[in-house]
């Protein structure tokens, strides 16, 4: 279902970088898994670029039970816009949540009218998919703005909707991306290094996908993919535990 997305997001990164793979810890690159119904496969991958430090995207397809497309963009530390996050689920044609955002990392009223306001434009023409959703494992207030996309929809809304939404979305990040400037003091770029990390370990401790992961992959493998892949800034819960 989500192919497409994946393949817009590529083609525009390819198209617009020049991008050098990032290495993703052996045997977290692909996985298979034959438990359930259907069998699940999972595929990620990570680059790099002068401007982006991360990008990463994970795929999962298990057939109609499950398509998921998830993406993490970080700027690079001397960058302090917000990161670009996507979280599209599909369980069935009928139960299908989607996500993205421009994922703030700091909430001053500077901040957000430099890089959250110029958003509103494109959520108001695409409002259906702004549903007001009740977050259950995150704090609305924390890493994510006002103008996200969060809805549950249907295959004809992702197809009509979504996707040029998406899109729009995409590329009003690659403007900003090109119109921000370079972050020269040390204190400065110290505080993004800081929030990209704070945003690591709260997501590491809160996604909820870690259950989906679990129940494909086991929970060893999703443990392993969570640390070390996904967030890989955050400490486990009994590393950070121990250090208090």
């Amino acid at each position: 279902m989500f192919a497409p997305f994946k393949e817009y997001l590529e083609e525009e990164l390819f198209k617009r970088f020049d991008l050098r793979s990032r290495s993703i810890p052996a045997g977290l690159e692909s996985n298979i898994s034959i438990r359930g119904k259907n069998p699940a496969t999972i595929q990620s991958w990570c680059y790099q670029c002068q401007q982006l430090r991360k990008i990463r995207y994970s795929y999962i397809d298990a057939g109609e039970t499950a398509q998921v497309f998830n993406s993490v963009i970080y700027p690079a530390h001397h960058y302090d816009l917000p990161l670009l996050g996507v979280d599209f689920l599909s369980f069935g044609k009928k139960k299908i949540l989607v996500v993205m955002d421009f994922q703030p990392l700091f909430r001053d009223r500077a901040y957000t009218d430099k890089y959250i306001e110029p958003m509103r434009e494109i959520r108001d023409k695409y409002n259906e998919l702004a549903q007001n959703l009740e977050m259950k494992f995150y704090d609305a207030n924390q890493y994510f703005s006002k103008y996200l996309l969060f809805a549950k929809t249907d295959s004809e809304t992702v197809v009509n909707r979504l996707f040029p939404a998406y899109q729009e979305y995409i590329n009003l990040y690659w403007q900003m991306l090109a119109n921000a400037e370079p972050l020269t003091r040390p204190e400065d770029i110290q505080r993004v290094v800081k929030a990209q990390k704070d945003y690591d370990q709260y997501s590491a401790e809160r996604d909820p996908a870690h259950g989906l992961f679990s129940s494909y992959f086991g929970s060893e493998w999703s443990e392993k993919f969570l640390y070390e892949f996904l967030f890989e800034d955050a400490s486990p819960l009994a590393v950070t535990s121990a250090r208090k």
